[in-house]
């Protein structure tokens, strides 16, 4: 189950609206069929070892990270492929939380006369696989707010020098997330400043770029922006309010631009919660947020972070630094997010931190 774990891992941020699941076959001590979720979502993980598995699928035991799919879409069901294969066995790391699924997958197989066990992994399987949780249970994405800052949590000089805070490492790690996530989420004054690709840029996964989303209120974006420009190559999306002027709006759609709409959230500024809603419907299941001070503090005064990864560069800059988030409105220690940590490592001399949202239930 690690190796088909592994495996899934592979399709994140390459395989929405579905859910990253790998799939190993075993017969006799042996390997003889793996497969992934394959880019767009299809192939199933289940489809494509069975492929590689040919006749050798017959009375293997199928380890497989989610449950098996149950329901006709653009691809028959997986767990009916298992039963038509003569598996023998299934073992199955977490149930799917889709109600066209949920126990119906393994239902068939037990009913097939397969033997079934359920949960090695499980939350292993579930943490991989918690963009697709978030948006079928909470009819949003997993959000994940990345920061690279000073020691003392500062993004830019005050005339706005950024380029580079955190070393090559670090940049390269940050590019990595970029790869395991649907869409990078920035503000439009990030936009307007930076004028950025907002791609992933290491060898061999320049093909691994995300849907680019701006927040973007009034339309203010620079039609010229590399953004815009390359609107019709990578998907390049405006979360901006309702009504905007309707000349503009024609222009970014002509150069390939998609408009989600939403109304006005606090400060005039998009309604950042309902938007989230409107991408899980575009079928998103995790965005990466990478700022700037003004988003990051919109999306923690909503509480709509679920995940921070913090690099931390090993230099002060002082008050006159501009901060990670602007304020947000915590009056009392009460009010302020808490996370707990995950993981740490050094990264040159840079540090990585990663941090999960803490909630009472």
């Amino acid at each position: 189950m690690a190796a088909a774990l592994g495996l899934a891992r592979r399709g994140l941020g390459r395989v929405w609206p579905n859910p990253a699941v790998g799939c190993i076959l075993v017969k006799d001590g042996a390997v003889v069929g793996r497969g992934w979720t394959q880019p767009g979502g299809r192939p199933h993980a289940e489809a494509e070892a069975l492929s590689r598995a040919g006749e050798a699928a017959r009375g293997a035991t199928a380890y497989v990270t989610l449950e098996p799919c149950a329901h006709h879409g653009k691809t028959p069901p997986c767990a009916e492929a298992l039963i038509r294969a003569g598996i023998s066995r299934a073992v199955v790391a977490a149930e799917d939380p889709d109600d066209r699924v949920s126990g119906r997958g393994i239902e068939m197989l037990l009913s097939a006369g397969i033997d079934v066990e359920i949960g090695a992994l499980e939350e292993e399987a579930k943490d991989l696989n918690a963009g697709f949780f978030s948006r079928v249970l909470n009819n949003r994405p997993l959000v994940t707010l990345k920061l690279a800052t000073t020691l003392d949590g500062r993004i830019a000089t005050h005339r706005g020098e950024s380029k580079w805070i955190t070393g090559e490492r670090a940049r390269s790690a940050g590019h990595m997330l970029r790869a395991s996530h649907d869409a990078i989420l920035v503000g439009v004054g990030t936009a307007l400043a930076d004028n950025p690709d907002l791609t992933c840029r290491l060898p061999g996964l320049d093909r691994a770029s995300p849907v680019r989303i701006v927040a973007d209120s009034r339309l203010r974006l620079s039609l010229t922006s590399r953004l815009v420009q390359s609107a019709k190559d990578i998907p390049t999306w405006l979360l901006t309010l309702e009504n905007g002027p309707r000349e503009r709006r024609q222009v970014f759609e002509k150069a390939g631009v998609r408009l989600i709409e939403v109304s006005a959230g606090e400060g005039g500024y998009p309604d950042l919660g309902e938007g989230l809603r409107k991408l899980a419907d575009a079928g998103l299941t995790r965005v990466l947020a990478e700022g700037g001070a003004h988003l990051s503090a919109a999306l923690l005064r909503a509480d709509l972070i679920d995940r921070l990864v913090w690099f931390h560069a090993p230099g002060i800059m002082g008050g006159d630094g501009v901060p990670a988030a602007s304020a947000f409105g915590v009056d009392a220690l009460a009010q302020m997010p808490r996370f707990a940590r995950l993981g740490a490592r050094a990264l040159g001399n840079d540090m990585e931190q990663v941090f999960e949202r803490v909630r009472e239930t």
